[in-house]
């Protein structure tokens, strides 16, 4: 999984509530359990007419947000069925870090699995940051993760706080099996020692 130490970029606003994970990534995509690909799917349902042409006036699809790194939404982000695709897709459209008041626990938990920082502000400070989001191509913020603060393009800066252990995961680019295979050697020891004392196994 990449680390995640800072990330400098654009950040698209995204003021709308319980966002859930069906609207993040309809269920037409879930036809696959490969990570990668599932960009194209993000929001589909708002990026895309119909006929398959895109909307221009969904904020992805506007030129100063289509390469976005960060996203700053409304409450209750990640809502909805527990599906691992939705931050799939987000990862694979390039979106490391969603900013909000709240988050469903399960799509909270699985974005640190999947090298996304999800980060829970207050309402004012939220207020804030969709305002800085608005400036298109100037909305340019830095998420600093070693010291939990956000910097806005006017230099303006609010601290946020974060699990120390998930923030250690992220800082290394730990994901379940790269916390696993820190321990290889104690796991190698413990199967050696095993074959020695119950040989017949």
């Amino acid at each position: 999984m990449e680390k995640f130490v800072k990330l400098t970029g654009v950040a698209a606003p995204l003021p709308v509530v319980n966002i859930d994970t069906d609207m993040i990534i309809p269920k037409d995509y879930l036809k696959t359990i490969k990570r990668t690909g599932l960009g194209k799917g993000l929001f589909a349902e708002a990026r895309y007419k119909e006929d398959g042409s895109e909307n221009p006036d969904f904020v992805l699809n506007k030129p100063a947000y289509r390469n976005t790194q960060i996203l700053v939404a409304g409450d209750n982000f990640g809502c909805g069925s527990s599906r691992e695709h939705a931050p799939w897709a987000l990862l694979d459209f390039g979106i490391r870090c969603v900013i909000s008041t709240s988050f469903a626990d399960i799509f909270y938990n699985n974005c640190f699995k999947n090298g996304i920082l999800p980060i829970v502000v207050s309402p004012e400070n939220l207020e804030k940051l969709m305002d800085d989001a608005s400036r298109g191509s100037n909305a340019v913020l830095t998420v600093d993760l070693e010291n939990q603060e956000i910097t806005g393009p006017d230099g303006g800066t609010i601290k946020f706080d974060l699990d120390p252990f998930k923030r250690h995961c992220l800082l290394n680019g730990l994901d379940d099996i790269g916390l696993t295979l820190e321990k290889a050697a104690s796991i190698a020891n413990f199967e050696k020692a095993n074959a020695v004392a119950h040989p017949w196994a």
